[in-house]
């Protein structure tokens, strides 16, 4: 992984210059015209926060029923991920809704839901930071409460009555759209992939130090 990762950034950040050129080439929603390419910046986001957050899950239930260190620093990193994709959702999906709804925000279900869902992990981060001695089991706990509430914000705005479009409307995309959406899609799950394992390797460093500062107090 350590050869292909200077490779890797490289991609993405060819993907990432190229994306807003093909997204300005796809052609304009007929009903809300500019602002709807946020969507494709918002959505796959958005399918970050989740990804970012089912990894964080299942990593922390590994480290409470194993007690393994590794599944612990791929958790805490994913974590984090989990709260700076969920900032990008905050910021752009209010951004969006301003247009097309003429409100900022509405309290209902997919909104407040993926709302709460970010402010797990929030509390996710403060509760390993400052929790002090078995942080790190309650906050993997915390962790999988926040897992379990993905597919409730995913399947929000089918179930119960929002003015957020339902998880259908990909499908509705014609061929002009289809193509930079998934440009996106494929860009964000990039820089999750190489941000998840660059965070890591950071927290194995900082083990290792730990580490050996524990020997040199010995």
């Amino acid at each position: 992984m350590a050869k292909a990762y200077t490779p890797l950034i490289l991609l993405a950040m060819v993907l990432f210059a190229v994306a807003p050129l093909a997204v300005a080439s796809a052609p304009s929603e007929q009903v809300m015209g500019l602002i709807q390419r946020i969507f494709y910046y918002h959505v796959p986001s958005a399918m970050m926060l989740f990804l970012s957050a089912l990894v964080c899950g299942i990593a922390s239930a590994i480290f409470l029923f194993k007690r393994s260190a590794a599944a612990d620093r791929i958790a805490v990193s994913a974590g984090e991920l989990t709260v700076v994709f969920g900032l990008i959702v905050m910021v752009t999906g209010p951004m969006w809704g301003r247009k097309a709804w003429g409100v900022w925000w509405q309290w209902d279900a997919k909104l407040t839901s993926a709302f709460l869902l970010w402010m797990i992990f929030v509390a996710y981060l403060l509760v390993r930071r400052f929790g002090g001695p078995g942080a790190e089991k309650l906050s993997a706990a915390m962790a999988l409460f926040g897992m379990a509430n993905v597919p409730f914000v995913y399947v929000a705005a089918n179930y119960w009555r929002t003015l957020h479009p339902t998880n259908l409307v990909v499908r509705t995309l014609g061929p002009g759209m289809l193509g930079p959406f998934w440009l996106c899609v494929f860009s964000f799950l990039l820089l999750f992939m190489l941000s998840l394992t660059l965070r890591r390797q950071i927290e194995e460093q900082r083990a290792t130090i730990e580490q050996l500062y524990l020997a040199l107090d010995d």
